[in-house]
């Protein structure tokens, strides 16, 4: 399968300009987009610590959607290959759901580290 790359998406080049505020209704602080977007909670406060440890995770997730390492729908999240199914907020990973964002997540693991 090829990889999905994004050439034109703006955080390849560090520009910021596709962070969006918005009320995210699941209880995320924020979200990387496949269309290379972040959006961030309106409850998180702009150009706090926090907003900068969430933009640096969610741009690990973007980096790894522009190498096609990671892709996602409503149904599954793809990484490096593998598809993971993906249902009311949980992720089935090694036989057992788990909550999206959870550390144990080989995806969510790189983005912690990036923070």
């Amino acid at each position: 399968m090829g990889k999905f790359i994004q050439p034109n998406n703006p955080f390849i080049r560090g520009n910021n300009s596709n962070i969006r505020r918005t009320n995210i209704e699941d209880g995320a602080l924020a979200k990387a987009n496949m269309d290379g977007s972040i959006d961030i909670d309106n409850s998180v406060e702009p150009d706090s610590p926090l907003e900068k440890k969430i933009i640096r995770h969610e741009k690990q997730h973007i980096k790894d959607i522009d190498s096609g390492k990671l892709s996602y729908t409503d149904n599954y999240i793809m990484w490096n290959g593998k598809k993971y199914p993906r249902k009311d907020g949980m992720v089935k990973y090694k036989g057992k759901w788990c909550p999206e964002g959870d550390d144990k997540l080989p995806w969510e693991k790189k983005a912690k580290n990036a923070e």
